[in-house]
């Protein structure tokens, strides 16, 4: 008996790889914070990544182990937001220290495409991160923000930079024309595409999977100041690409440094200023033109005391002097007890150590705003 047999379809083509759009992944975006007893600025800072699409925000409170409560522990716990990642060390590590505790954090968590880190006076501007994830610049390694204070005025000391002892004919201008030879130029921040540099600062700055796994932590002994220029010269002389995009604006509300005459407040921050500068210089200019740079920069300091009150100019030069010999010899393990006891005017300062509780430099994952005097 014969049966009705529909007719069978016909297969259809197979697809042309070359057609095919594979939906492309948004990249994972983390955030790395490091705040010590500015609870109002940190508020600012974790609303506005709060509101921005991040995926996780970790924040280093280097104020906790002070003694002196101020609000922050209990307003972090307070946000109920599980993206919030709060980290305590037992003691102070610093900037560069709680860097680099906040970028081992989020690597053994995640591990995401990208981490931007920022202090806690520093924020994105609303939008800087949703722009950044809809098109992540291709081909760089690192991607520096443009950094501007509240007023809108670019902020100078977040200013990125090129080395200005990678070529003679850099080098020429920068004993010419100073500091403008080597930074990038007001013009650069109004342009629409990005800017290859070698020395950005760690307000605005997102790091690559690629970038951290090669060139690994910042030195988290530097304590504060310098640990991003020597981490950007790091990165770039592994090969690491770094550029600066105008097109993401960070807001920086800094008030360390108090007009122009290069006053510190708290005056200790003077001490890891001038050390870790010297490291900068070794670094930036190598061994055969480091020595004429410190001696250079070495008068420049210290008629920089006449700027201080009568009563802090001695102790300005105590620390000044004990920056030159540490940063001499390389020595980055005084404790900072011993920088805060001379900066409070005692000639012998206490001599315990207690060394800082992050990854140990050296390993796959260790390595690491002095750049204003760099001119």
């Amino acid at each position: 008996m014969a049966r009705d047999i529909a007719p069978r379809r016909a297969l259809d083509p197979a697809p042309d790889p070359q057609k095919v759009r594979v939906p492309r992944r948004s990249p994972t975006v983390a955030a790395v914070v490091v705040t010590c007893n500015r609870p109002a600025q940190l508020r600012a800072t974790v609303l506005a990544l709060l509101a921005a699409p991040l995926e996780r925000i970790c924040i280093i409170d280097n104020g906790a182990s002070s003694g002196t409560p101020d609000g922050t522990a209990a307003w972090l716990a307070a946000q109920a937001d599980p993206r919030l990642i709060v980290l305590t060390p037992p003691r102070n590590l610093g900037g560069a220290g709680g860097f680099a505790l906040g970028l081992a954090e989020l690597e053994a968590r995640d591990d995401p495409d990208w981490i931007v880190v920022m202090d806690d006076d520093a924020r994105p501007a609303p939008g800087a991160i949703s722009q950044f994830r809809a098109a992540p610049p291709p081909g760089w390694d690192a991607v520096a923000a443009a950094v501007r204070d509240p007023s809108g005025r670019i902020a100078e000391m977040n200013r990125p930079a090129r080395n200005p002892f990678a070529s003679l004919t850099r080098f020429a201008a920068a004993l010419f024309r100073g500091r403008p030879a080597f930074h990038l130029a007001d013009a650069d921040y109004l342009a629409d595409t990005l800017a290859e540099i070698d020395i950005a600062s760690f307000v605005g700055l997102f790091l690559s999977r690629r970038a951290r796994h090669l060139a690994g932590l910042p030195d988290a002994r530097l304590f504060i100041y310098g640990d991003d220029v020597l981490h950007s010269l790091h990165m770039r002389a592994l090969g690491l690409r770094i550029g600066f995009d105008p097109r993401i604006r960070f807001e920086h509300d800094c008030s360390t440094l108090q007009g122009s005459a290069w006053i510190y407040r708290p005056l200790w921050k003077a001490y890891y200023h001038h050390r870790n500068l010297l490291l900068v210089f070794r670094a930036a200019a190598g061994r055969w033109l480091f020595a004429p740079m410190a001696l250079m920069h070495l008068l420049r300091w210290g008629l920089r005391a006449r700027h201080y009150r009568r009563v802090e100019r001695p102790v300005y030069l105590r620390l000044l002097r004990l920056a030159l010999l540490d940063g001499l010899r390389g020595r980055l393990d005084r404790p900072h007890e011993e920088v805060l006891a001379l900066a409070a005017g005692s000639r012998r300062p206490p001599s315990r150590h207690v060394p800082p509780q992050v990854p140990a430099r050296g390993g796959p994952k260790a390595r690491t705003a002095a750049q204003e005097d760099a001119a």
